[in-house]
């Protein structure tokens, strides 16, 4: 095997999406109804993150590897998929958590 001079040259690849992950986000769609998926863009701090929220507000976050392995679990799952950053967070998310801190 050559000693390849360019190595510094490839990008790492994104984490995978591990099978724990992948088996939460997919009993949450299928356990609930009226779920919609929202892409969280990659910042300096966090990866590319999907949150999924259903009818009644319950949510859940995960680190995905890419906008488009989202994309492809939002067509799969036949859920609605928006970009957060541009359309922001549902209401009935806000109103679920304001509902949790009153219980205490």
């Amino acid at each position: 095997m050559a000693f390849r001079w360019d190595f510094w040259r490839t990008r790492p690849r994104p984490p995978r999406v591990d099978g724990a992950t992948r088996s939460h986000l997919d009993e949450f769609v299928a356990s609930r109804a009226g779920v919609e998926a929202f892409l969280e863009p990659q910042t300096t701090m966090a990866r590319t993150s999907m949150l999924l929220v259903a009818s009644d507000g319950e949510w859940t976050r995960r680190s995905i590897e890419s906008p488009a392995w989202g994309r492809e679990f939002a067509a799969r799952h036949r859920v609605p998929i928006y970009d957060a950053a541009v359309v922001g967070y549902p209401q009935r998310m806000r109103d679920y958590n304001a509902r949790r801190k009153y219980r205490g």
